[in-house]
């Protein structure tokens, strides 16, 4: 099963993305935006800059825990992981992200 993205309104009324793995797993999630047209923008940003490792920021948190962002040419953070407890479990979130992102279907939930 392929990768996808998922657009929806969370409870404060803003449009968000969710990239999923093949098996489900929420691997990268956007902030608000107060549109559906710029949701489906932060998509295609992340489609076009996935495949770009050096778009890729990883980071330690305080407690230990490693993360990454997706930023986008200006770079403004277009996409966040969830955290992670291994280096290597990131970097394969990353991988997972190069992989589903560009040819990832979207699915409206809205």
């Amino acid at each position: 099963m392929a990768g996808k993205f998922e657009i929806y309104k969370d409870k404060r009324g803003e449009f968000r993305f969710r990239l999923k793995s093949g098996n489900g797993e929420i691997i990268l999630a956007s902030e608000g935006y107060k549109t559906k047209t710029s949701a489906k923008n932060g998509v295609e940003s992340v489609k076009k800059n996935a495949k770009d490792l050096k778009r890729f920021v990883t980071k330690k948190s305080r407690n230990g825990k490693h993360m990454f962002n997706l930023k986008a040419g200006n770079s403004q953070v277009i996409g966040t992981s969830e955290m992670y407890n291994s280096e290597s479990a990131c970097s394969n979130g990353i991988k997972s992200v190069k992989t589903n992102a560009p040819k990832a279907k979207v699915e409206d939930l809205c």
